[in-house]
């Protein structure tokens, strides 16, 4: 009996180390993914706080909240599965999903900039899409649903390069590591973006500090430091992050034309990235990137350029005589 009790319990002991390995390898996994997927999550990251700029502070962090939980709901009920299926039955079809999703990054960021620079066209652009809001009932709901919207398809991208950096493996580790991502990247966006909109109530409680020692004066600077600085922070945020929208937007659609386009195309961006690369050989690493970033910044304004109009004269029409054809709701009583 004690032989065979001995026996048990090192099958079980062997079993704990193969479960404490396979989820050291799911954790391994998962953080390299994850740092493929850092200049997309740093673009969120950028993106975000600009939602929440114009509203009260005690709507700030609920903001967030509402944002975070969308983003949580995206990436594990909606992309893991969709990405997992896509994989599997029609792998495909995920590089041009990926470009519609770029498309859409484009003409967000584009629209962006549209009203900073010319605010009256701006206002023009929304009166035509008028008919294809969303019901909302508050700005703080159209905004909450906006940035949900955004981050839905940087999520997918984020999910799109965490699968494509993962070893060959069973469909439960995949989505294991597709979930620790997910819940990783939520958690360290959303808590830096709570971070950054809270910062200048921080520096309000530091300025406000009267303690008579060095400590005390050296906060009360501090504090007046964010309060004056974060305005000017925030909004230099926003511009990145909408530069940002349009960068990555144009790399998706550029890596979708370099595999469905003409070789030239390809050719092309591979001839300018060198070219960059030889102007200093010390820094040619940074100098292709650069290139190709700023191709990729000139294909998403391109790209989101061509889109307003498109959305302004054919969708947001079509979507009307959708809306006219169908049978109006009865009131309720």
């Amino acid at each position: 009996m004690s032989i065979g009790l001995i026996a048990l319990l090192d099958d079980i002991a062997a079993i704990a180390k193969v479960a404490a390995a396979s989820l050291d390898d799911i954790a391994g996994q998962a953080a390299k993914a994850g740092v493929k997927a850092a200049g997309v999550v740093i673009d969120d990251t950028a993106v975000t706080p600009g939602y929440v700029i114009g509203f009260a502070a005690k709507r700030e962090l609920p903001i967030v909240g509402k944002i975070a939980a969308g983003s949580l709901r995206n990436k594990l009920l909606i992309l893991l599965p969709a990405a997992l299926a896509l994989s599997y039955f029609l792998p495909a079809a995920i590089t041009p999903l990926l470009m519609f999703g770029g498309a859409y990054l484009c003409y967000e960021g584009v629209e962006k900039l549209l009203e900073a620079l010319l605010p009256h066209h701006a206002h023009q652009h929304e009166a035509q899409l008028e008919t294809v809001a969303l019901n909302a009932r508050t700005l703080e709901d159209e905004k909450v649903a906006s940035a949900i919207k955004t981050d839905f398809i940087l999520s997918a991208e984020i999910m799109a390069i965490t699968l494509a950096a993962l070893p060959a493996g069973t469909l439960l580790t995949q989505s294991l590591v597709l979930a620790l991502v997910g819940i990783g990247i939520t958690v360290a966006v959303y808590g830096v973006v709570a971070l950054i909109v809270k910062a200048d109530d921080v520096g309000v409680a530091l300025a406000t500090n009267d303690g008579a020692s060095a400590f005390g004066a050296a906060s009360r600077a501090l504090g007046r430091g964010l309060v004056r600085g974060m305005p000017v922070f925030l909004t230099l945020l926003s511009a990145v992050g909408t530069a940002a929208m349009i960068w990555v937007g144009g790399g998706i659609v550029l890596h979708g034309l370099e595999i469905y386009g003409p070789p030239s195309v390809g050719l092309a961006v591979h001839a300018a990235t060198e070219a960059a690369a030889h102007v200093l050989p010390a820094a040619s690493g940074v100098l292709e990137w650069i290139a190709h970033a700023a191709i990729s910044g000139v294909i998403g304004l391109l790209v989101g350029a061509a889109c307003i109009p498109i959305t302004g004269f054919v969708l947001a029409p079509a979507w009307k005589r959708l809306k006219a054809a169908l049978p109006a709701r009865d009131s309720p009583n």
